[in-house]
């Protein structure tokens, strides 16, 4: 995929590593994007994500990312287009109360599919769609 990005946006900066350990000044960003890509870490570790993009973020940067409907516990899928994939997830009142927790002001919700071409003839999937804004000034109450 960052092969493909920086063919796409050459004068652009990409980063492989691990979100979790990944360190960025504070303040750093207008904005942050997470498609498909939250519950593939252990649910347990969703709040401090998103407390640390909230940091990461300008005072009323926004926050735009795909999460789940419902919550499962961890679990992995050996075969998902010809790799294994972990999973786990909360469900998206969940979500809602973590991201208000961190000090996110939820703007909207809406809906997105699963995000494959018609090629590869995967079942609809209907995902959350969020977008979240940082407090203009202040912090939240983690």
């Amino acid at each position: 995929m960052i092969k493909q990005a920086r063919a796409n946006v050459p004068k652009g900066s990409f980063i492989h590593g691990d979100v979790m350990s990944v360190e960025f000044p504070l303040s750093s960003f207008n904005g942050a994007v997470a498609f498909y890509s939250v519950f593939h870490l252990p649910r347990e570790e969703h709040q401090e994500l998103f407390r640390r993009i909230y940091d990461w973020l300008l005072p009323g940067g926004y926050l735009l990312c795909t999460l789940t409907r419902f919550s499962e516990e961890a679990y992995t899928e050996d075969d998902f287009f010809g790799v294994t994939m972990y999973w786990s997830n909360y469900g998206l009142e969940d979500y809602k109360e973590i991201l208000a927790r961190v000090g996110f002001n939820l703007l909207e919700t809406s809906a997105i599919g699963h995000g494959y071409t018609e090629a590869h003839q995967a079942p609809h999937e209907n995902h959350p769609l969020v977008l979240a804004q940082k407090q203009p000034t202040g912090r939240g109450t983690v």
